[in-house]
């Protein structure tokens, strides 16, 4: 019974916090302005963010740091691609194809 209620109680605790800290932006409005350096940095989360969510995926083989994987590999070609070309297919083809030559052709 007890575990019930402590389980509602993180559910009404974490609600409320996203409420009042999502709902303070709404309700000041114009009144709260966040300074003019912290909007200049706020542009590079999203970029932080996905970077922070790949970039373990690309190092890590088998929950260990390896550098020289397949995964690193193609990540490398991918980059090489997407910046000199504007075509945002041939980092997809590239990096997969590498990708899937190291895996299958190479046993890798």
């Amino acid at each position: 019974m007890s575990e019930g209620i402590w389980l509602w109680l993180t559910f009404i605790a974490i609600g409320s916090t996203t409420i009042l800290t999502r709902g303070s932006f709404i309700m000041l409005g114009e009144k709260a302005r966040l300074p003019r350096a912290l909007h200049r940095a706020l542009r590079y989360a999203p970029a932080a963010a996905l970077s922070a969510l790949v970039a373990p995926d690309i190092l890590l083989d088998e929950g260990a740091l390896q550098p020289f994987n397949p995964k690193f590999a193609a990540a490398l070609v991918v980059l090489f691609f997407a910046l000199r070309s504007r075509n945002p297919w041939l980092p997809f083809i590239f990096g997969m194809g590498l990708l899937i030559l190291m895996r299958k052709g190479l046993g890798w």
